[in-house]
């Protein structure tokens, strides 16, 4: 199984990250890591921080030892955090918080995340999430704008797409099952972060690919 794991190392200023990234990038450092293609570890860069991705969390902790390495070595002071992506709470958790082990836990955190969802969604004014309709025509668009905005369902209508906001997952998911059964043929129905939400969590550079790190 596939997992994902994450290592977000802080800096004081860009030089170190640079240091740092010069290292990672190192040929003498591949034999550390596997360079088999679904071992790779993937690189994201930003100013005064770098974050490592791995898929299971020996590679994350043989990842971790290289930065720590270069720590000792160098004598910097690097803050490292080591975190597993929740799949219930999605957002990035420390490494050694279990994951709800029952169907009670599961539904437990479950509830937490939809609560923490329209939390946020309140608190930053626009939906975190969005049910986007791609109608067959522009008329059959407006069409269905005009009806959910008559049902007093808020929408966007630009060209032959409709766009729902929702504050959380779940909302837009029953929002998603309720409207795809009255759309008319050859229509597309899915659930996806809205832009803002999507900008506010993508991070610099995402597809930075490192030798040294085996990715």
């Amino acid at each position: 199984m596939n997992d994902d794991w994450r290592l977000r190392i802080d800096f004081r200023d860009d030089g170190v990250a640079d240091a740092l990234q010069d290292r990672l990038d190192a040929r003498d450092l591949e034999h550390d890591l596997s360079q088999a293609f679904h071992d790779r570890v993937i690189v994201s860069r930003g100013e005064t921080t770098i974050f490592l991705y791995a898929g299971d969390r020996e590679q994350a902790e043989r990842a971790r030892a290289l930065v720590e390495r270069y720590a000792t070595e160098n004598d910097e002071d690097l803050e490292v955090e080591f975190t597993r992506w929740h799949p219930l709470a999605l957002d990035w958790e420390p490494a050694d918080e279990p994951l709800p082990a029952d169907a009670e836990a599961r539904a437990r955190e479950h509830q937490e995340r939809v609560a923490d969802e329209r939390r946020e969604s309140e608190e930053q004014g626009y939906p975190m999430y969005e049910v986007r309709i791609d109608l067959p025509s522009r008329d059959e668009a407006e069409a269905l704008a005009d009806r959910l905005r008559a049902e007093g369902v808020p929408t966007v209508h630009r060209w032959k797409y409709v766009l729902i906001g929702a504050a959380d997952e779940e909302a837009a998911r029953e929002l998603e099952e309720q409207v795809r059964g009255e759309l008319p043929a050859g229509s597309q129905v899915r659930v996806e972060a809205t832009w803002p939400e999507m900008m506010d969590h993508l991070p610099p550079n995402p597809f930075s690919f490192m030798g040294g790190l085996g990715g």
